[in-house]
């Protein structure tokens, strides 16, 4: 295994505790303190996955998770102690793609954060076995290379979340299909949808902000009311 994943939080002794649920699973762990110390690692240590917590001193958590997607695309992780809907929507239309609450279960931890590595950089064994799948997708503008998980737009690139990512490529691949927010999330998140789970939602909004930018405001995914999303035929 022995992905590194850097782990951030001014608690010195939650970064000890996460660092030895992570060490115990084979991960290597980098630690930072401060926003600051954070980013400059990143350029060094280039991790696989991002552990954020959000009350910081300095740069907090939004603004440091805000600054990495300028940038990067690594998975990230929020770790916060505040429960709030509202601020795990701040959080994940951050850029977050995923958000756990303090305190925490050690054991649903580490099978999240599995399941968000393994959902970036595994390919899906359906993929693989299928020869005939094409790896690039076209969409006007828009070119999706699946193996590089990368989104170009009038080849300029276009950093998305791990989540974003994998949203725009099931609606890409089955233009004019028509997916309800209990199916893609099903299928991204692969667990259990409950009826007031927004999360789809937030993941949408800001998958759109970033492609329709980009595109001068042309809509490429298009909501069907009561019903889900899709992206039209070409």
């Amino acid at each position: 295994m022995n992905e590194k994943i850097l782990v951030i939080d001014d608690d010195k002794e939650i970064v000890k505790l996460i660092s030895i649920y992570l060490v115990n699973e084979g991960y290597q762990v980098v630690k930072a303190f401060n926003g600051v110390e954070a980013l400059k690692i990143i350029e060094d240590e280039n991790p696989k996955l991002i552990i954020l917590d959000v009350m910081m001193p300095g740069i907090d958590g939004i603004e440091v998770c805000k600054k990495i997607r300028e940038s990067w695309s690594i998975p990230i992780v929020i770790l916060s102690a505040k429960v709030q809907k509202n601020d795990r929507i701040t959080g994940l239309l951050t850029g977050a793609d995923d958000y756990i609450t303090k305190p925490f279960d050690a054991l649903e931890f580490i099978v999240r954060i599995k399941a968000l590595i393994r959902r970036t950089y595994i390919f899906d064994n359906e993929y693989l076995n299928n020869k005939q799948h094409e790896d690039i997708i076209k969409l006007n503008q828009i070119i999706i290379k699946k193996a590089s998980h990368s989104v170009f737009i009038n080849n300029e690139p276009i950093i998305l979340t791990a989540r974003e990512f994998e949203i725009l490529l099931l609606l890409a691949s089955n233009p004019g299909r028509i997916f309800s927010a209990e199916e893609i999330f099903k299928r991204v998140w692969k667990e259990k949808y409950f009826q007031s789970n927004n999360t789809v939602m937030v993941h949408i909004s800001n998958l759109r902000d970033k492609i329709e930018s980009h595109l001068e405001g042309e809509k490429i995914i298009h909501t069907v009311w009561g019903v889900g999303y899709k992206i039209e035929k070409k």
